[in-house]
């Protein structure tokens, strides 16, 4: 799927379906099919047409909708498409500057190697009971 990004629309502005197809580069049956999702027109005239400010809210809340965001102990996996906890519930942590780095570890469904970004101070906090290996002990002592 997609990534549309609501922030091209001018909230000032009102645009036909047209436009709004051509704005995100998707077709026009696309838009249709939002407006049957509950995206709201100004009225039931020809040509309708769709509040900028309104049409960036409904992309906005679509994408929060599909959502999914990562718990702690947990990492996006991309082959899954959800949200995993690492097998044996071990990761690596892998330095990337002095306050921040990646949690590495594998899905424990597939087997998929994923990655987790994660600032030092809240390490404790994201990796919740993860078991870390020896790159973690290492960097910490340094």
């Amino acid at each position: 799927m997609r990534r549309l990004n609501p922030r091209r629309v001018k909230v000032h502005r009102s645009y036909t379906v047209e436009e709004a197809a051509k704005l995100f580069g998707v077709h026009k049956n696309t838009v249709w099919h939002w407006l049957k999702e509950g995206l709201p027109k100004v009225d039931g005239r020809r040509p309708i047409l769709i509040l900028g400010r309104q049409l960036a809210g409904f992309l906005h809340a679509r994408r929060e909708r599909i959502r999914q965001r990562c718990g702690a102990g947990q990492f996006y996996c991309f082959r899954c498409r959800a949200p995993m906890k690492p097998a044996d519930g071990a990761a690596d942590y892998l330095p990337l500057t002095v306050n921040s780095g990646n949690l590495r570890g594998f899905c424990a469904h597939c087997g998929t190697r994923m990655y987790r970004r994660v600032s030092l101070p809240k390490l404790a906090a994201v990796a919740d009971n993860l078991i870390y290996g020896s790159r973690y002990r290492a960097h910490s002592n340094a």
